[in-house]
């Protein structure tokens, strides 16, 4: 058994156990709010008190996370 001054010194930690995380609704989440954003710049650029480049980002946005929903269910299902 190491001497106290031995484990102060070189202390041993455990790291904590992951946290199981559904990557699916996580992402289903960020891409709702991407498509909040999205209606929000639409009406925006169509009322003309802003261009039409933030629409297509948000656009861009809510494609990529149905991307990724449809690659965390896959995965997900491929896993267990």
């Amino acid at each position: 058994m190491p001497s106290l001054i031995a484990r102060l010194l070189h202390p041993t930690r455990t790291p904590p156990p992951p946290v199981d995380v559904d990557l699916g609704r996580v992402m289903l989440v960020g891409t709702a709010v991407w498509g909040v954003a999205f209606v929000v710049a639409v009406v925006l650029a169509g009322s003309g008190d802003a261009s039409w480049m933030p629409a297509w980002v948000c656009a861009t946005g809510v494609v990529l996370g149905l991307l990724g929903v449809l690659w965390a269910r896959r995965n997900t299902a491929r896993r267990r």
